[in-house]
């Protein structure tokens, strides 16, 4: 099987660059970069619900930062549907969620568009859409949600467990880290990565099935486990039980708990873009203040709150960090201009094949 899996290096918008005022109160009229309407947008008396179905990680700094000064200008009582990915879709999906409004990474957001669960978003009503970076935009096509955050899949490690340098994803396949790798699972997010990952280390410009699965099947016996959670990873590299393996960088923080020397690479290939996106629901009777609601996400308030809590990496270019603020987060036009990005309709048409033969091939 040879598919072609498209790739690019990820270009930036830098508009906006140099423009001042962006961070001024939610409250303040008149500024884009805020959650305001005029006030008699805003409706009276009982507060209108809007439902998002988000993760639910970080629920006190998005109910303080994000939420309340929204529900305030608005007048809106914000409701959460909390749960992964993959469930708060089926309930999309099945009809058993009265959502306006939906947090997914791009890779579940793409099944969510094949299934006709979202609305046409109007761009015209998210004016800080200008100040993100070109790849948030419009990950999936301009018909759908922008990605409020971009995170980097790439390597981390300890390096005096693994006694060596790792700078390349070809660097997984090196002896000094047979029993000591953990590898994503295919089921998960970033198991698609590690393929195109694997196909890129055997020589290939394009993607090629065929070779992918040969190079992943010959670290087979040197995975000590392929991990389906994130804590997995966490718990094997605080215990020894692993010395390297790819992660995405939102974790790092949490290894180096633990192990203070860990490292966290870019490999010389590229990393991987992981973007987290949001959609309106189609038949929302709350479109409107839904878009309002990703246009204040947008913002240089919220995007700079969250990359200083650490909470999300930024998309929005207007903010600028410190050394020590950017420190664990994916930030800044060196980092995110490197990233590689997957042609997600491409994934999900052959994720299933692709399942059917890692169970064979490789989870022996």
């Amino acid at each position: 099987m040879k598919q072609r899996m498209l790739r690019g290096l990820i270009s930036l918008s830098v508009v906006g660059l140099a423009l001042t005022g962006c961070g001024a109160s939610p409250t303040k009229e008149g500024n884009t970069n805020s959650a305001t309407t005029s006030p008699a947008e805003a409706s009276k008396g009982e507060p209108t619900q809007l439902v998002i179905s988000t993760w639910g990680f970080s629920d006190d700094f998005f109910k303080k930062e994000v939420y309340a000064p929204f529900e305030k200008e608005h007048n809106v009582k914000i409701v959460l549907e909390i749960g992964n990915n993959s469930e708060r879709l089926n309930k999309v999906k099945q009809g058993s969620s009265k959502v306006d409004l939906i947090y997914l990474s791009d890779y579940y957001a793409q099944q969510g568009i094949e299934a006709g669960l979202f609305d046409k978003i109007d761009r015209s009503r998210i004016p800080n859409l200008k100040d993100i970076y070109d790849i948030a935009k419009a990950p999936l096509g301009e018909d759908y949600g922008p990605a409020y955050t971009i995170g980097r899949f790439g390597i981390a490690y300890n390096p005096k467990a693994t006694g060596k340098e790792i700078k390349s994803w070809s660097d997984l396949w090196s002896l000094e880290l047979s029993k000591k790798l953990t590898l994503p699972n295919i089921t998960s997010t970033t198991g698609p990565m590690i393929l195109d990952a694997a196909s890129l280390v055997a020589g290939n410009t394009t993607f090629n099935a065929d070779q992918a699965f040969a190079k992943v099947k010959e670290l087979n016996k040197g995975v000590v486990k392929y991990y389906g959670q994130t804590s997995e990873f966490v718990n094997m590299f605080s215990q020894g039980e692993i010395a390297a393996g790819p992660i995405m960088e939102m974790y790092v923080k949490d290894l180096r708990a633990a192990v203070p020397e860990t490292k966290f690479i870019s490999p010389q290939e590229g990393a991987y873009a992981v973007m987290n996106t949001v959609n309106v629901i189609k038949g929302s009777k709350n479109k409107q203040l839904a878009e309002d609601f990703i246009n204040w996400h947008l913002s240089k308030e919220v995007q700079e709150k969250s990359a200083k809590a650490k909470v999300d990496s930024p998309v929005n270019t207007t903010l600028q960090l410190s050394a020590d603020e950017a420190q664990g987060i994916t930030y800044g036009a060196d980092v995110v201009n490197k990233l590689i990005k997957m042609d997600m309709k491409f994934v999900n048409q052959n994720l299933k094949s692709w399942i059917d033969r890692w169970n064979k091939e490789v989870a022996q």
